[in-house]
Order: C-alpha cells, then sequence, then structure tokens
C-alpha cells in the first residue's frame, strides 16, 4: 500500500477555528444520542488542533524544561440541541482573549446550523514543573493575535 494517512484538520475562517467531528457508536449513550461529557472532549480535540493550526507544537512544551501547558481553568456549557450516532459536527474556536498566563476561548459544536452546544472557556498556560501558571510564551501570543 502507497498511501498517506492523514489526521483530520480544521480551518481558518476568519477568526473562528473550524474542526470537523463524527458522532460515534461509542459517543452515545443507550438512547442513542451523545452523551453530555463527550461534548467536552470534542471542544478539546478542537483546543488542540487550534493550537497545531497556528504552528505550535504541543508536544515541545511538554518536553522543554518547564513543561508548559494548557489547562481549563474554567468551562460554562450549555446544551441547546442533541446530537446523534453519525452526526457530523463543527466545532468552533473563537479566541477572545489571550495575555499573561490565561485565554479564554468561545467554543460551538454545530451539526450544520444547528448549535448544539456553546461554550466559554478560560484556560491557563501552567508549568507543569512549578505546578502554577506562567506567562503564555510571547511567539504563541504573537501567533494568536492574529485570529
Amino acid at each position: 500500500m502507497d498511501y498517506e494517512i492523514k489526521a483530520p484538520e480544521g480551518r481558518f475562517e476568519g477568526k473562528v477555528f473550524l474542526f470537523p467531528a463524527r458522532v460515534y457508536y461509542e459517543d452515545t449513550d443507550a438512547g442513542g444520542v451523545v452523551y453530555y461529557a463527550n461534548y467536552l472532549k470534542y471542544a478539546e480535540r478542537a483546543r488542540t488542533e487550534f493550537i497545531r493550526a497556528l504552528g505550535c507544537n504541543q508536544n515541545e512544551a511538554l518536553e522543554a524544561e518547564e513543561k508548559c501547558g494548557f489547562m481549563v481553568r474554567s468551562l460554562n456549557i450549555e446544551y441547546k440541541a442533541p446530537a446523534v450516532l453519525d452526526d457530523v459536527l463543527s466545532v468552533s474556536c473563537e479566541l477572545l482573549e489571550m495575555k499573561g498566563a490565561g485565554a479564554e476561548m468561545k467554543q460551538e459544536i454545530r451539526r450544520g446550523e444547528t448549535l448544539l452546544a456553546a461554550l466559554n472557556v478560560k484556560l491557563a498556560y501552567v508549568s507543569l514543573v512549578r505546578k502554577r501558571p506562567v506567562r503564555i510564551p510571547a511567539a504563541l501570543v504573537q501567533k494568536a493575535s492574529g485570529c
């Protein structure tokens, strides 16, 4: 076999990053509806791909001497409508603010034009060595400021 398998990728539409997701059987409950906690997984995957799309390698930050990464400080989610098996979803990330050791992001999970869940996420950039927030690297802030 001579083909390359690629991971799902998102794209920017203006300042909003869009990441595709599909609902699998494992994502659903006994009623065939996406289990509420799995919306958080879709949102996390989209945030990870958002950082990757900015050209930042999270593995490098985790392998550096300081070992840093983003952690959710607080999250508010409002469920609007259910996703079900085989739905194709779009998970958006819109950076509202990034400064100091924190960032705030608005995320939406949609099926087509239908809003399924709206999230407001506050993140802290944390040193895993010191177990405390540290300043977000200037290079990442600069790349994100274009969003």
